[in-house]
């Protein structure tokens, strides 16, 4: 099988995919810079998944069209010979040789058997370590899809990440899968990914999807206590909730320092430790690590110090200390390990005496770039970032106050 399953009786047409699924779907060629090669399956002249996918392309690019020939072609023509010496129409996927990303520009809805049977021909035409992103309908209660059911299995094993994009009708579930290992060098020439479920409120400024959750159940408990109780003004409370309560989980854009030898933090905050020590967790040599607590008034997104991979990721129990304090030292925590060109480094999130839910979006297996949002901590807490004591030098000092992503908390030798 060499195109994306058909749509199943009873369903009418195809379903439409909007420009936030588009530039999910894309994503990754956009963040990639230096030369690449891409083969979009399904895609038609209107189609939003090409217009990403053609805003994305480099000098050096070369990226390969699979869908209604002819019109595809013309269209390649009428763009201009900038386009078109870097594009090509292929009859079928069959015709395509291995390339560093696929891109599937219509939602997988049919059997089972029939998205395994596509992911299964789709993942020979990839390269070694390369990604293919593919879009299902988002699981609703009550309606059963065997097709997405099948994706989220193959995500499971594969995934490298996935956006639910709720502004979509339908709403569609996006999913990167790596079926083999991706170089490290990789990631040095990444940019950090863009999260179509963040709400942008200015061009600076976006809310998480958490806190897009969390700010409409407020306004759902104001709703019904205004029902329940029209005489009262008990709805005033969670109303006036809403809005601190979404400016808790703020995510602005950073400016992220071009350096290489730049390590940056983790988190906005206030570094409370600088220190050398060792953790037979992380092996046997000597780690910096820096430790910076987070007040219910910071940014609370999390962001990755350093590019890397993540080759693990792991929860330690422990208690709800107030973040500040020595004790916070044996709370909950979980550990993102990174493999990067300068050695192994980690990032703690740890939980504080409020703090009672870490959020973690970076599989093992994922790219990351310095600076790329990877999960956040809910309502005060703590990051620690440990690094190679023999090739970092600390940059911060205990007192100093960071941005995350933005000031840079040590350096590489």
């Amino acid at each position: 099988m060499t195109q994306p399953p058909a749509v199943p009786a009873g369903v009418p047409g195809q379903l439409p995919v909007g420009d936030r699924v588009a530039r999910a779907l894309t994503a990754d060629l956009t963040r990639q810079r230096g030369p690449k090669t891409a083969l979009i399956v399904g895609v038609e002249p209107e189609s939003p998944v090409l217009t990403a996918a053609l805003d994305a392309l480099l000098p050096d690019d070369k990226s390969f069209l699979v869908g209604t020939a002819a019109p595809l072609r013309a269209h390649l023509t009428a763009l201009g010979p900038w386009v078109a010496d870097r594009v090509q129409v292929l009859d079928s996927v069959s015709e395509a040789d291995p390339v560093d990303f696929v891109v599937v520009a219509t939602p997988l809805h049919g059997s089972a058997e029939e998205v395994r049977a596509v992911l299964d021909d789709l993942g020979k035409r990839l390269d070694q370590g390369g990604l293919l992103s593919v879009s299902a309908p988002a699981a609703l209660p009550g309606l059963p899809d065997a097709g997405a059911e099948e994706l989220e299995r193959q995500a499971t094993l594969f995934g490298v990440g996935s956006d639910l994009v709720l502004r979509n009708r339908p709403p569609l579930r996006v999913h990167r899968l790596r079926f083999t290992p991706a170089e490290l060098a990789t990631t040095t020439r990444l940019a950090p990914a863009y999260r179509p479920s963040s709400v942008p409120v200015t061009r600076s400024m976006h809310i998480d999807s958490n806190g897009v959750a969390a700010a409409g159940i407020a306004l759902g408990l104001a709703a019904f206590a205004r029902v329940a109780r029209p005489s009262s003004r008990l709805w005033l409370l969670p109303a006036l909730a809403a809005a601190p309560v979404a400016a808790f989980f703020r995510d602005p854009e950073r400016d992220i320092p071009d350096d290489e030898t730049a390590v940056v933090a983790a988190s906005d905050g206030v570094v409370l430790s600088v220190e050398r020590l060792r953790d037979e967790r992380f092996g046997d040599d000597e780690l910096l690590r820096v430790a910076v607590f987070l007040s219910v008034l910071d940014v609370h997104v999390n962001r990755a110090p350093v590019a890397g991979k993540v080759v693990d990721f792991f929860v330690a129990d422990g208690g709800f200390a107030a973040a500040m304090r020595p004790a916070a030292e044996h709370n909950v925590a979980a550990y993102t390990v990174l493999e990067t060109v300068r050695g192994t480094v980690v990032v703690a999130q740890r939980t504080g005496l409020v703090a009672r839910r870490i959020v973690h979006r970076a599989p093992v297996g994922a790219l990351l770039a310095k600076g790329e949002r990877f999960g956040l901590i809910r309502f005060g807490s703590r990051t620690d970032v440990y690094l190679p004591a023999d090739r970092a030098q600390p940059a911060v000092a205990p007192g100093d106050r960071v941005l995350g992503g933005t000031t840079v908390i040590a350096t590489w030798d």
